[in-house]
């Protein structure tokens, strides 16, 4: 039974090997996954992903963020997925063939998380970006549109922002997988933060969530395990 730790990846956004291993070592038995992003996978290479696996206690989240035309990201895929993490985030902006192509020739265990659209965009970069008027005035619309086109493809789950994660979960049923980064727990919050659409662990969890990425507010506490504790008994206390 999955429990309220295991809903908890944390990102380990560091160049270093040796800082890396310090949070896996200090975290591993308090979070269900670590992630690994671009800056720590192009500074340490799969090397990093062994020694977090060998470590024990939590899987691997890896966030690439694939984004490339259809051939080139089947083959990085099929690549990263040789590593055994239990997730690789793509892109959906190249549209559903590119997704489709991935995960029609998934050759292990390792499930593909479609990327909708990153929580430190709002309604005013839509419009500079210049995106139709009808997803600036409803971002979620934009999300549900690519949540759908990932779920066609065959995608297992989608990254949303936890405002959209009970509509996904109505919409396209509770097996397909919702993984929501801006979690900020209340007692964290700060001003200026460059994630536009926060929630909490617990509304995020209430809303369907399968897993919520926690990063600041545990690895700049004094005491990050004691902090990812207290996130998972507010998890728990949201189940």
């Amino acid at each position: 039974m999955k429990k309220p730790k295991d809903y908890i990846i944390f990102p380990l956004d560091v160049p270093s090997y040796d800082e890396a291993l310090s949070y896996v070592e200090n975290l591993k038995d308090r979070v269900g996954l670590f992630k690994v992003g671009l800056e720590l996978f192009i500074s340490q290479g799969p090397l990093i992903i062994q020694s977090i696996l060998d470590a024990g206690g939590a899987g691997i989240f890896l966030d690439l963020k694939l984004h490339d035309i259809p051939a080139t990201v089947k083959r990085a895929f099929m690549a990263a997925s040789r590593h055994r993490p239990r997730f690789v985030t793509i892109h959906c902006d190249e549209g559903e063939e590119l997704l489709k192509s991935v995960a029609e020739d998934n050759p292990g265990d390792t499930k593909i998380l479609a990327v909708t659209v990153l929580t430190s965009l709002d309604q005013k970069k839509l419009k500079e970006l210049g995106y139709d008027d009808k997803f600036v005035r409803d971002l979620s619309a934009l999300v549900l549109l690519k949540a759908r086109m990932a779920k066609a493809a065959g995608c297992h789950g989608v990254v949303c922002s936890g405002l959209e994660v009970a509509e996904i979960k109505r919409e396209l049923g509770s097996e397909f997988l919702a993984v929501t980064p801006g979690i900020r727990p209340a007692w964290s919050v700060v001003d200026r933060d460059d994630q536009k659409r926060i929630v909490t662990p617990s509304d995020a969890v209430k809303n369907g969530a399968d897993y919520v990425v926690i990063g600041r507010p545990i690895r700049d506490a004094k005491d990050p395990a004691e902090a990812a504790l207290k996130i998972a008994e507010e998890i728990g206390s949201a189940l």
